[in-house]
């Protein structure tokens, strides 16, 4: 009972006591999943934000910023987490850092984008309003370039929930900690495996969820937009 078994002598697929009795753990672990997500997008957004404005404010800036986003995109994430154990340790900086700079790509093109599209007349109108370059930029082309950044948020987002699970290899918690448990046991341990991966893909869908309900709350004109 509470297990179901692939076979007479295999260890159990899923064990609900184990889960009972490790469910203290499993909350400490979401939440660890939780903090280095939420911590690694949004400094990601953060600086996304910063290199938008220069690159709109220098054309020439852009190509090399994105080129640059996009030769950190491709560091294979355990080599990145590895190469900064040296200077900061086992620690959450050290898986920070590589989180947050696999989100740049996705998010600097969507806000570009995203700014890119706003219509001229709106611009136009606005100047003739007086709005400062500054103020044009926060009060009109980021509202409105919001269901394109969100969009680009929700990508990011479910990449970096996948990629948290890469930390527990180097000790830094996470759900990956129940893969690797699973894994590296002399008897593996599938209930721990599973409990980790269904749980990051659980943790993605609401993630994503939360953000789309988020898009349509701040962004009510873009649903109209659609159905027009």
């Amino acid at each position: 009972m509470g297990a179901i078994v692939l076979a007479e002598s295999d260890r159990p697929l899923f064990e609900w006591r184990w889960v009972e009795r490790n469910a203290d753990n499993i909350l400490q672990r979401l939440g660890e999943h939780l903090a280095l997500t939420a911590t690694a997008l949004a400094i990601g957004l953060v600086v996304s934000v910063g290199l938008a404005v220069l690159s709109l404010r220098w054309r020439w800036f852009y190509p090399v910023a994105l080129s640059t986003a996009g030769a950190l995109y491709v560091i294979p994430s355990l080599g990145a987490f590895a190469l900064l154990v040296p200077f900061f340790g086992l620690s959450f900086t050290t898986a920070v850092i590589p989180l947050a700079t696999y989100t740049l790509l996705i998010l600097l093109r969507n806000i570009v984008t995203g700014i890119q599209q706003v219509p001229a007349d709106v611009r136009e109108a606005a100047v003739g309003m007086g709005f400062t370059r500054a103020r044009l930029l926060v009060s009109v082309e980021l509202p409105l370039a919001l269901p394109v950044v969100i969009a680009g948020l929700r990508v990011a987002a479910v990449t970096t929930i996948g990629l948290v699970t890469v930390t527990s290899m180097l000790g830094m918690g996470g759900l990956g900690f129940f893969i690797r448990q699973g894994i590296q046991t002399t008897t593996p341990n599938p209930t721990a495996i599973i409990v980790g991966i269904g749980l990051s893909i659980v943790l993605a869908v609401v993630v994503d969820f939360l953000l789309w309900l988020s898009e349509r709350a701040l962004a009510p004109w873009a649903r109209k937009k659609v159905r027009a």
